[in-house]
């Protein structure tokens, strides 16, 4: 196993949509090991292959210390319904969190790491990742979800972390001049 490094915002490849997996082949078991462990250090609760520089439709996710790490190979949300709005940030954009809203249900259909077909429902707090997740894999960040006001306060902030080189951003009217929460998780 290895630990990859995990690319950052404004990195083109976060941007991209990723194919298809068409086997899963041993190079996708070692991806699906090396981004478990990528995950783990980070640390975060879910990472999606563009955010280590691989184009392909995987991501792993352990939504918390107790639950086993799970992968999903082309995954694709079949079912959603109600909706949520929580906080989320991202390990490509470290230091930031904002509110998002999701579907507060999923059913999520894709193969597993074995190469078996995989359904999953999820709801809430599970359901979130898996969405985030699968933005990954569509080339969409969250920071494309928030409310248009923040999202320029988000860029702002990710522009000013840019010219001054530091690692995380200075919040100053982070969601609308309330102090910023720590995020929770890092999807």
């Amino acid at each position: 196993m290895a630990i990859l490094p995990i690319r950052m915002y404004p990195d083109p490849v976060l941007r991209e949509a990723a194919p298809p997996v068409n086997e899963v082949d041993e190079s996708v078991l070692k991806l699906i090991s090396d981004m478990n462990e990528t995950m783990h250090a980070a640390p975060g609760v879910g990472l999606a292959a563009p955010q280590v520089g691989v184009q392909r439709r995987v991501f792993v996710y352990r939504p918390s210390i107790e639950d086993p790490v799970g992968a999903f190979v082309n995954p694709e949300i079949v079912e959603r319904s109600g909706e949520d709005v929580d906080e989320e940030g991202c390990l490509s954009i470290p230091g930031l969190s904002y509110p998002v809203v999701r579907a507060q249900r999923i059913l999520v259909r894709g193969l597993d790491g074995a190469g078996e077909a995989l359904e999953v429902e999820a709801e809430d707090y599970v359901a979130r990742i898996l969405q985030h997740e699968i933005d990954h894999l569509d080339g969409v960040l969250f920071i494309d979800r928030i409310d248009p006001d923040l999202r320029r306060e988000a860029l702002r902030l990710i522009r000013e972390r840019a010219v001054n080189g530091s690692p995380t951003p200075t919040p100053r009217t982070l969601n609308r001049g309330t102090p910023p929460k720590p995020p929770a998780t890092r999807l």
